[in-house]
Formats: structure tokens, sequence, C-alpha cells
């Protein structure tokens, strides 16, 4: 079953972190994609930084263009990958080892994907 991993962090946390500490949590993040390669489908990306966003959301009077992300959560996405794994539980499993998961403010949401075939079976 296909997966999108999603990986949050909050800013103001992440801005606590040494530069040395995150660049080997970078190396150790690219180590982890080799070691998982089978089960990623798709390596995703990571996101630019949340100030470059841009959201466009419901108006009264017709859609709305703001600046920066509508989510009001100090955590924020910075990338996301597609895995392809048995089921949930198996996503659990790969995600706890994300190595970012050790700084505070830091999650992997995951959400099926849904597939026509999923649509069919409700």
């Amino acid at each position: 079953m296909k997966y999108v991993i999603m990986f949050t962090f909050d800013p103001e946390l992440d801005a606590q972190v040494s530069e040395e500490r995150m660049q080997g949590l970078y190396g150790r993040a690219n180590q982890w994609y080799g070691e998982n390669a089978a089960q990623i489908v798709d390596g995703g990306a990571q996101l630019q930084p949340v100030e470059t966003a841009t959201t466009v959301k419901y108006g009264e009077s017709g859609s709305v263009v703001v600046d920066g992300p509508f989510s009001e959560a100090k955590e924020v996405v910075g990338g996301f990958s597609v895995i392809d794994v048995p089921d949930m539980d198996a996503a659990i499993a790969l995600v706890r080892t994300w190595p970012f998961l050790e700084l505070p403010g830091w999650g992997v949401e995951i959400r099926p994907i849904l597939t026509i075939a999923s649509q069919s079976e409700e």
C-alpha cells in the first residue's frame, strides 16, 4: 500500500540546533533514503521555507490568494516522500527510524494514498 509521509518540524525549535548537528542529521537522512530505497516509491522533495508559501483558499466571492501557509500550527511541512509498504504498521516502523525524530518539534505524518480501487471498496 502506498502512503505519503510528510516531514513536519517547528522552525523556532530547529533554529536552536547547532549547524554541526543539523549537518550530521542531514547526512544520516541521506543514508536513511539509501537504506530504504526499496520502499520509497518517490523520493519526494524538501520544501522551501514556509515564508515562501502561497495559499489559495475559499472566499465568499471567490478564491482568495494569501501569503504564507494557511495552517495555524507552529509545525510546518518541510518535505514529503511516497512509500510502498504492506500496511500502516510497516509504515510506522519505517518512519520511526527517521533520523530527525530525535529533535524536539519534529514529526512525520503518514497518510494512505487514495486509489480508485480503495474508493470502490467504501
